[in-house]
This record gives C-alpha cells, structure tokens and sequence, in this order.
C-alpha cells in the first residue's frame, strides 16, 4: 500500500498497485492527533490523459465502495479516466470514529487528500453531503488560487445539518441534542440508527453556504430526483438561486429518489461528466 503524509504542506509516497488502497496522514489544524485517510486512485490511461480527472466525494454515512463510487471506478478503468475516491474520517477504511467527525474536519480530509493524490484539473463529483463538501472544497481552492474544472452535485445536501436535520428534528431529538450530546436517528438505508451529535450540528454552523452567493468560478450541474425523501428537490432549486453567478443547469429526474444509483441514473451522471469533459 501507498503511504501519504500531508503536513507542513509536505507529501511523500510510495509506489503501489493501481486502485490499493492508500493513506494520507491528516494533521488537524486545531491540535490533536493525526488522521488516517484511506483513499483509491486510478491513474489516467492514454486519451483519458487528456481529459480531467474525477474527484468522488461520499454522502454522510457512506463510503468508497458504494455503488455510485463503484461505478465511476468500472467507467474510469474502461475509458482511461483518472478517478480519485476517498473516505472521510469516522467512515469505511479510514481512522477515527463517527460520531466524532464534523463538517469541518470532513473538509479537512477532503482537501488533504485532493493535495495528495491530483495533478491537473479536476471535476468534483459530490453526493449528497459530498455536494456540500465539494463546493465548500471549491471555496478552499479559489482562496489559494485554484479552481475546480467543474462541479457535478447529486441531490446535494448543502447545509443539511442545519437546514434538514436541525430545523426538522422534534423536541425530543432536539433534547437528546442539547443534553445527551447525540440523537440516534433512524435510518432508512440501514439497520442501525445514526448518530447525530451536537458537535455536527454545532459545527456545521461555521460552514453555512445557503444564506447567500456561492461562488464556483466553474460549471456546475446538478441531478435532482423529484422523489428525494432525504432532499426535497425545492432544496436544489433554492441552491441554483445561490449559484446564480456561475454557469448552473439543474437536471430534475422525474422518478428519482435520493440515491439515484439505477442503472438510468448512472447512465445519465456519465453524459453530465463526458459533456462537461
């Protein structure tokens, strides 16, 4: 396996089997110990060189192994597409618990590991929170100088802990909040609930985008499934307002749902890539 370590702006790594798993080393910026990033990476192939590579940013709760993640790694592999896919902290192969992460450490990991592992430009791929994390992630690179090639957000969740989860939680949920310090949420896609913590809800409010322009400098595109229990399509249609600088195009699937992984749905994420790269 590859070993990253991103500190003091420094990465070292050695050489490893294509699409391994590998580590980068992030060091928090407010103290404490480092941690462990696992991360898969599949070097562009021939005409792919020419084209940008695709960064995949997870939801809240998912990992690099899903379906969406899954798929991009077979349609990479196939047409010589560079691909980067990761797990943020607390979540898949990577260190550190759940219930410990934020918002902001999250982002953290994200622009480590992009630091890391990309050469060239990039398209942010984000599902869900990864939306949110990806255009927070986009802030990051214009403030050093950079930008992405472009944005594609699937059901994008942007600021979800105050807007979807806070705003919507009972009083019961808001007290186990307040004064356990966690609420058990139930989950429709697995077995057990997920911990909802005050600290991700706290936290999260450093990193709101909603209540104002949010600026790309890049094409965004967003796939939107009408039928999204979890983000309801008026979320999105309130998100192009804010994106309202930047070239934006809002693609609503009718019957769609939040993951919108049926084979349709992946067929149509691969148009919006290949269209926009």
């Amino acid at each position: 396996m590859d070993r990253f370590e991103a500190q003091g702006g420094k990465e070292r790594a050695v050489e490893g089997e294509e699409d391994e798993s590998r580590f980068v080393d992030v060091v928090p910026a407010a103290g404490g110990a480092p941690r462990r990033i696992a991360f898969r990476r599949r070097s562009a192939q021939g005409a792919g060189a020419l084209r940008p590579g695709v960064v995949f940013l997870g939801g809240f709760a998912s990992d690099m192994c899903g379906s969406k993640a899954s798929f991009l790694d077979e349609w990479a592999q196939r047409e010589g597409r560079g691909l980067l896919r990761f797990d943020y902290s607390g979540h898949g192969e990577s260190s550190g618990r759940f219930e410990d992460g934020t918002i902001g450490s999250w982002l953290e990991d994200s622009l480590a590991v992009f630091d890391a592992a990309t050469v060239g430009p990039q398209i942010l791929v984000g599902t869900s929170m990864g939306g949110w994390i990806a255009l927070l992630l986009t802030q990051r690179l214009v403030a050093s100088g950079r930008r992405p090639h472009a944005l594609v957000l699937i059901a994008p969740a942007v600021d979800f802990t105050e807007e979807l989860l806070w705003k919507s939680a009972d009083a019961q949920a808001r007290q186990a909040i307040l004064e356990r310090g966690v609420w058990p949420r139930p989950s429709r896609y697995a077995p057990e609930p997920t911990p909802i913590t005050r600290a991700l809800i706290e936290e999260g409010r450093a990193h709101l985008l909603m209540r104002g322009l949010i600026r790309t400098h890049a094409p965004v595109h967003i796939l939107q499934g009408m039928q999204d229990e979890d983000v309801p399509y008026a979320h999105a249609l309130r998100l192009v307002d804010r994106l309202s600088a930047d070239p934006v195009t809002l693609s609503l699937i009718v019957d769609g749902d939040h993951r919108l992984s049926r084979p349709q749905d992946l067929d149509h994420l691969v148009a919006t890539l290949e269209a926009l790269g």
